[in-house]
């Protein structure tokens, strides 16, 4: 993952229900926890953690 990539964000960092969307604002490489991700939402929160609680966010093609 890469600054400005789109995400799935984990229940476990967020607290909710479901997964939400946000983009990588930073990707550092921790020694102790291996890569922490952060992630900022549409609403302006930020949530990071460990690589593990991101998933891409792959964009679905429609075709006419």
């Amino acid at each position: 993952m890469k600054v400005g990539d789109k995400v799935w964000i984990s229940p476990d960092l967020t607290l909710l229900k479901d997964r939400i969307t946000g983009t990588v604002i930073e990707v550092e490489d921790n020694p102790f926890v291996g890569t922490v991700i952060s992630a900022e939402t549409e609403d302006r929160n930020v949530f990071f953690g460990r690589e593990e609680m991101f998933k891409p966010l792959k964009e679905e093609v429609c075709l006419p």
